[in-house]
């Protein structure tokens, strides 16, 4: 036992440094870079290096214990700026998602319908565009008894799916990657996905469940990216340069957050698809077979039942 604490300390210990303390520290480097240069003097090297002197030769910096408390200071205000950080990773992975927009405040409600009406208007123009594609390639082969070149339909596709796989339901293209998977398994299963979801996880192989979890790891850090983003931003108020920088953290944290949405989506549609019957079997229900909307049925209809029966009062003192 006492290996495992003294493990499972240094790992804490070694994330706490990872996650917070390094990326704390070079957020904390900045921000007295830029509050020392200020917008005149932004680029002035020399001007920086001299104050950094005059700081490393004050009476409070030369002691043990001055140099003590200083890097007390610094860690615990960088372990800060990594947790601010967190989250405001959380409040963005949170409206990325956003798939409790029409419980928002007032104004960012009307913001989220006005993008959802939007993107519903261009993904069902892009989807009439495809639709005639293909039915200019369907006239094509009936005539000539050839396949047409698939180029323009595959273009209509992407084009369709780059504002999203489904009707539009979120103002996000994130938001409707994650609500495309359970509006496809309600259709295709008549699967209720949120009620199905906790069941099927515990009955996972131990290989999806870690391969889930990585991923649901990658899109925190880059939610957490965009946090840090968000804290460069503020310091572009006493320092220009910081804007750049800004710009380009927020421009990886959208590539990689949406690049986490898009693979965790799928792996948790063939997650489902895949392991479907194990949850059945799990759950007593007889069948043979691939699953289909019958089987569907009887599972949403069985959770529900589950979920929604409250326990007696016997049920109640057991536990």
């Amino acid at each position: 036992m006492g290996g495992f604490l003294s493990s499972l300390g240094q790992k804490l210990a070694e994330r706490w440094l990872t996650l917070l303390v390094l990326p704390g520290a070079l957020f904390l480097a900045i921000a007295v870079a830029a509050r020392t240069l200020g917008q005149v003097h932004a680029l002035d090297y020399p001007h920086l290096t001299s104050h950094i002197t005059h700081w490393a030769q004050a009476p409070a910096t030369t002691t043990a214990g001055g140099q003590v408390v200083l890097l007390g200071a610094v860690l615990a205000a960088a372990a800060a700026s990594g947790l601010a950080a967190h989250g405001l990773g959380s409040l963005i992975q949170r409206a990325t998602l956003a798939a409790d927009w029409r419980t928002w405040p007032r104004p960012l409600q009307q913001w989220a319908h006005t993008c959802v009406t939007r993107r519903r208007a261009r993904w069902t123009a892009a989807a009439e565009r495809y639709r005639q594609q293909r039915a200019a390639d369907a006239r094509n082969l009936a005539r000539t008894g050839s396949r047409a070149d698939p180029t323009l339909r595959r273009a209509a596709h992407q084009a369709l799916r780059r504002i999203a796989t489904e009707t539009p339901d979120r103002p996000t293209w994130s938001g409707d990657r994650i609500r495309a998977v359970a509006v496809r398994l309600e259709h295709d299963h008549h699967l209720d996905l949120p009620g199905l979801w906790p069941y099927l996880w515990l009955t996972l192989p131990e290989n999806t469940r870690t391969e889930i979890t990585t991923v649901e790891q990658s899109l925190t850090r880059a939610s957490t990216l965009g946090g840090w983003a968000l804290l460069y931003a503020l310091l572009t108020a006493w320092w220009w340069p910081a804007a750049p920088l800004a710009a380009a953290l927020a421009l990886t944290a959208r590539y990689r957050i949406r690049s986490a949405i898009d693979t965790y989506a799928q792996l948790l549609e063939a997650a489902v698809r895949l392991h479907i019957t194990d949850l059945a079997a799990q759950l007593g229900i007889d069948h043979t077979g691939p699953a289909g909307p019958a089987l569907g049925d009887v599972l949403t209809d069985q959770l529900r039942t589950r979920t929604s029966t409250p326990p007696t009062s016997g049920d109640t003192r057991s536990s």
